[in-house]
């Protein structure tokens, strides 16, 4: 009992559960517009039907609001402090989702424009959220295997997504799909992470690195002293102290990293393609439009709606290799793999997609079709879990140094929105005029997100970020980005001998606890 009561009161364990919620609360709302969709009486509230191109507009605004959001919570966390931002884009989060659950409650008139309202609102506090939590995470922890840690985090996030399917599933059969209760309630229920993270939030200390940067000394001594007591304190205030000292001849403004010219040029472009190359695997479509995907195989819309749940709940599992593996074989190696992996999958389904949609001209029994298909499609769930969805927000806080750490989170969220937002935007009208060769499509947007991660993101796990660093500076001195033209392709691959789960290299975490 007291090693489980100093293992809850521990600050940097704290920090992990509180990160660990706010990424489940951007993954509940992916779950959470999966069925809404196709609830009629929401259909008939906006006043559109479920062919409609708004359909995936209302959708995709969201991812337009995140963008916004993450440049200006960005900017409030680096002026006020990382939990005030936290705090208000909790509570931006928490308003929007209110408006959108108001959202034609008692009157129709002017419903939509409420909805759209509602979905950019919380857009903004979402993307301020991913954009602020892992810089303030990263600078109260210091220790432990980066990948392992964050990926264990973005299982929370699976959780978030199932969480909203599940709630969906249950109110829609309990109610039915003509009831506006069963698209209102998985609306409010979301309501559940905002309050208890702001409950919560007070029990975290400031950053003391922006105590120092803010030259408040002795704020970040107190700061020090709860994260990792008196002991280690003073310690830690010389070390920051030092690093603000070398660091604020380093200032990193956003010109120096969108300018082709700038120093942080070559970094920010491998993060916005990460991000890029992430959408392009397709699965913010797969996330937002399960049910659809599974009848485009030959299934009903009950069956779907459940295998929908299903492979959300394998999704879940199968991203406990994702942390297996990370820190092991390397992010780049997952990534690669991963999308060609995803790449084959999407050619099967293609096959089976029209296989289902000729089957009784072809005679060919509907299971002996929708089966495999479904396999496949689960397959490709996991192979994305593993492959892509924690690397791409590793990635920057390995490349990038302290100085521009958070105009990199800033800028990798920003992509994420607006590539997400094309995603989500495109994906209905594809189903609506394309059926199953949008999975064509897919297979060859998976090809290029893996050979452009072949070509071009060098291997950043069992590095320091000073290690890192020089492949940057390298790649000027060779005049080439490819990986396998600079240090004879040193950064394809972990560095020799090294096991990623926990080097001491790795000294600059995203999200991690002691022995993560």
């Amino acid at each position: 009992m007291d090693y489980f009561k100093k293992y809850i009161g521990d600050k940097k364990t704290e920090v992990v559960l509180f990160s660990s919620t706010a990424i489940a609360l951007y993954g509940y709302d992916q779950g959470m517009m999966s069925l809404i969709n196709t609830n009629y009486n929401y259909l008939d509230t906006m006043g559109i039907s479920e062919e409609d191109p708004l359909v995936g507009v209302i959708v995709s605004v969201y991812y337009l609001g995140t963008a916004v959001g993450a440049v200006l919570a960005s900017y409030l966390g680096d002026f006020r402090g990382r939990k005030p931002s936290i705090f208000a884009c909790l509570a931006v989060t928490a308003l929007g989702n209110i408006l959108m659950f108001i959202a034609g409650l008692g009157f129709s008139r002017g419903a939509l424009s409420l909805m759209f309202i509602g979905r950019i609102v919380m857009g903004l506090g979402v993307g301020g959220i991913d954009a602020v939590i892992p810089v303030y995470s990263s600078e109260l922890n210091e220790e432990g295997g980066r990948g392992k840690a964050l990926a264990q985090e973005f299982q929370a996030n699976v959780f978030g997504l199932n969480m909203a399917f599940a709630i969906n599933l249950a109110v829609t059969n309990s109610l039915g799909k003509l009831n506006q209760w069963a698209w209102r309630i998985p609306i409010i229920a979301m309501q559940i992470y905002p309050v208890l993270l702001l409950t919560f939030i007070y029990r975290l200390p400031e950053s003391p690195r922006w105590f120092i940067f803010h030259e408040r000394e002795d704020d970040a001594h107190v700061a020090l002293v709860e994260i990792y007591g008196k002991d280690e304190a003073d310690g830690k205030l010389d070390d920051l102290q030092q690093a603000a000292k070398e660091e604020s001849a380093q200032s990193i403004s956003y010109s120096d990293m969108i300018s082709p010219s700038g120093q942080q040029f070559h970094e920010t472009m491998v993060t916005v393609m990460g991000q890029v190359n992430q959408a392009l695997t397709g699965y913010g479509a797969v996330s937002v439009y399960g049910p659809q995907i599974f009848q485009l195989l030959g299934f009903d819309t009950a069956t779907s709606e459940y295998l929908t749940q299903g492979n959300y709940i394998s999704y879940f599992f199968l991203m406990t290799f994702a942390w297996l593996l990370i820190d092991r074989v390397g992010r780049r190696f997952l990534m690669v793999t991963g999308a060609f992996g995803i790449a084959v999958c999407f050619a099967l389904l293609t096959l089976f997609g029209g296989l289902a949609a000729n089957s009784r001209e072809l005679g060919i029994p509907n299971k002996a079709v929708s089966v495999p298909g479904s396999i496949v499609l689960f397959v490709a769930t996991g192979l994305f879990g593993i492959g892509w969805l924690s690397q791409i927000w590793l990635i920057p806080t390995e490349i990038f140094p302290s100085t521009s750490r958070a105009q990199g989170s800033a800028i990798s969220v920003i992509i994420w929105g607006l590539a997400n937002f094309a995603v989500t935007l495109l994906t209905p009208i594809g189903f609506n005029n394309l059926s199953y060769w949008l999975f064509l499509i897919l297979m060859v947007t998976n090809l290029f997100a893996g050979w452009w991660t072949w070509a071009y993101s060098p291997e950043t796990g069992g590095r320091s970020f000073e290690d890192n660093q020089q492949f940057f500076t390298d790649s000027k001195e060779h005049n080439t980005w490819l990986v396998t033209r600079v240090n004879n392709g040193e950064f394809r691959h972990l560095p020799r001998g090294k096991e990623g789960d926990g080097v001491e290299s790795e000294r600059q975490p995203l999200l991690a606890v002691d022995g993560a």
